[in-house]
């Protein structure tokens, strides 16, 4: 666009990257409720609770199952390129996903529940890349936001499906071991009865013997019984145990070689354990510890002078385990209480956001990002506490329902305005158009900056109107100073034609005859003024100085002629009512200059009374009266001509506007 015209007008449309939305935080929301569920299951409430129990009594009151009881394992989540054989988890699609999923499910569930956690991670992982990309999509294609929503996904019917199906297997498989728990305690009270019978039968020794040593093989195949039974079964297990080896009158030799074979079997244990302590994986140490003492459980006696050193060293190589263990878990809590605070930050942090400063695209972009990043920075915070940690996540996705509800009513605000801004903005285009073809170049041009001020008033439209509605204005913005510019070359061809005639005018003037009569003289020169004036306006460049050359000209025939000074201060004032009152906007001009010439008549009128007033106390008798007298009488003197001069100005104003 040319001349005055603004070319940087302002270029609608600010578009702010896009948040999670509420139905993803809900799916975040899922995954937490589950991961807690499940460490809940399988972590034991304090490292105490499996802690080895101080005992000052010998091999007889060697640690009971009470004494060393042990949760289930926790089983820790491997690396995804470890899980399973074949390809790395993060590298597979969906399909081969459930595939592999239904595989597992398919298999025995008690190895598996790591990876099958991996497996449904990595698949809400491309999921969530899926629903971002076609989110990506629609708003590039001109959506809105809040009318995006993700299309339905079977293959996360199916391994939904597969989920349940493994939980339902997983609490069958528990309920079988409580089962199998509660008949392996029936088997073993039978074999302390069976004990018990031994301890008090007159039978033959060898057949006492080999049933004794069938009801300890058979207690070490019967495994796992109900916890609180575990106790008082090892005791009375032990209490016969040792009964039979006492009471009866066992051949010694076998006692000797029963009691070495078990104290090299210990002593082994205790190597095991100590060489456990160098183990870097604490959780998987204490794991083994649990097994060590299943076994060191199922060695018998070994001799009584032994007995006390033996499982003095085997506890104290345990205690180390255990108070790693319980270290570990100590710090862990630090670490969630630590999750804690942070996540009661970020929450702080988008409760405390103040929506009424938010009243621009600009602001809400900027917010968007801050609170992107702390959606961001919550992904990277570990589990709070087990009995905080969906509580602070509730916490942290009702604080963004917020966000993102304010936001949508904020758009949709906008896009009402948007509505009204294309309406005003078409308008604004129909009276550019119709002001487009106009000639009157130099009211036309004030309206058409005017139209394009009011514009830059006018906010946004939407995207898909915003590059028609401004190319329709400038369209015709533009036409119309191309139009003017085309018009403004030919004006500055007729201002050369009139410089031209002002400098042959200024040459008639100067070559006036000195001899021609006075009357005459000043006749010739009035029409030569005359003339100057009907001719149009000069380059702007050459103008004071063709003026100055015109008006020593006349100036020099006024001195020879001897014409009055005040004749010819009236003449240049009637030349420049003429130059005044060209134009359209000419008779305005005349009616400011009448105005400031009322002003100065009136002016002058005051100081003229007040120096009429100040004379009158003045005496020629007075020290220095005389002189002050004659000077104040020689100012109002100058200041009635001055007057009256300017009452020909307005007469002469009048005469024009007439």
């Amino acid at each position: 666009m040319k001349d005055t015209l603004d070319t940087n007008l302002p270029q609608e449309d600010g578009k702010i990257e896009e948040a999670k939305n509420p139905a993803e935080m809900a799916e975040m929301s899922q995954e937490v409720t589950t991961e807690a569920k499940e460490i809940e299951e399988t972590t034991p409430e304090t490292p105490q609770e499996a802690a080895v129990v101080e005992t000052t009594e010998a091999e007889a009151a060697e640690p009971t199952p009470a004494e060393a009881a042990i949760p289930d394992p926790v089983e820790e989540a491997a690396p995804a390129a470890e899980i399973a054989p074949g390809k790395p988890v993060d590298q597979l699609n969906k399909e081969e996903i459930l595939e592999r999923l239904a595989t597992l499910v398919e298999d025995s569930v008690e190895k598996s529940r790591a990876e099958i956690e991996s497996l449904k991670q990595a698949y809400y992982k491309l999921r969530r890349a899926e629903i971002d990309e076609l989110k990506k999509v629609f708003l590039e294609e001109g959506g809105e936001e809040a009318e995006f929503k993700a299309p339905e996904e079977e293959t996360e019917a199916k391994l939904k499906e597969l989920l349940a199906a493994y939980r339902e297997k997983r609490a069958g498989q528990l309920a079988e071991e409580e089962r199998q728990k509660e008949a392996n305690y029936a088997l073993k009270l039978q074999m302390i009865d069976q004990l018990k019978a031994l301890t008090e039968s007159q039978d033959d020794f060898n057949k006492l013997y080999n049933e004794f040593k069938d009801i300890q093989q058979r207690w070490k195949d019967v495994k796992n019984v109900p916890q609180e039974h575990a106790n008082e079964l090892w005791k009375s297990y032990q209490l016969y145990s040792e009964k039979f080896y006492d009471i009866i009158k066992i051949n010694n030799q076998f006692r000797d070689y029963d009691f070495k074979k078990n104290m090299e079997l210990k002593t082994a244990l205790c190597e095991t354990v100590e060489k456990l302590q160098e183990e870097t994986d604490v959780i998987s140490a204490f794991h083994q510890l649990q097994k060590l003492h299943q076994q060191w459980r199922e060695i018998g006696p070994v001799a009584k002078e032994l007995r006390e050193e033996v499982w003095g060293r085997f506890k104290a190589a345990s205690t180390v385990i255990n108070k790693r263990h319980q270290d570990h878990f100590e710090k862990l809590k630090a670490k969630e209480q630590e999750n804690l605070d942070a996540k009661t930050a970020i929450c702080e942090e988008i409760e405390s956001i103040d929506y009424d400063q938010l009243k621009t695209f600009k602001d809400w972009e900027a917010k968007n990002k801050e609170v992107i990043a702390l959606q961001d920075k919550w992904k990277a915070i570990g589990f709070a506490p087990k009995k905080f940690n969906v509580k602070i996540f509730e916490r942290f996705r009702s604080a963004c329902d917020v966000y993102f509800q304010k936001k949508g009513e904020f758009y949709k605000g906008v896009k009402d305005d948007m509505e009204k801004n294309l309406e005003e903005k078409k308008a604004l285009c129909e009276q550019a158009e119709a002001l487009k073809d106009n000639t009157d170049w130099k009211e036309t041009t004030d309206k058409m900056i005017a139209l394009q001020k009011e514009w830059k008033k006018i906010g946004p439209v939407a995207r898909k109107h915003s590059d028609a509605v401004w190319k329709r204005f400038i369209t015709a913005c533009d036409y119309f100073f191309e139009q003017k510019n085309k018009n403004v070359v030919s004006q500055k061809s007729v201002e050369q034609t009139n410089l031209a005639a002002k400098k042959e005018l200024i040459e008639k003037i100067n070559a006036l005859d000195a001899t021609v009569a006075e009357e005459e003289a000043l006749t010739k020169l009035r029409e030569y003024m005359a003339e100057w004036n009907n001719i149009g306006f000069v380059p702007f460049k050459e103008k004071d100085k063709i003026y100055k050359e015109y008006h020593e000209a006349v100036d020099k025939h006024f001195d020879r002629l001897k014409v009055d000074k005040n004749d010819r201060k009236m003449q240049s004032f009637r030349n420049t009512l003429n130059d005044l009152s060209t134009g359209e906007r000419g008779k305005n001009k005349l009616y400011g200059e009448r105005e400031k010439l009322m002003r100065i008549y009136d002016r002058m009128k005051s100081e003229l009374q007040t120096y009429e007033n100040n004379i009158g106390f003045l005496s020629v008798s007075s020290k220095g009266g005389g002189g002050l007298l004659k000077e104040m009488e020689r100012k109002i003197e100058k200041l009635k001509e001055e007057m009256e001069f300017t009452i020909k100005k307005i007469e002469a104003i009048d005469e024009n506007l007439d």
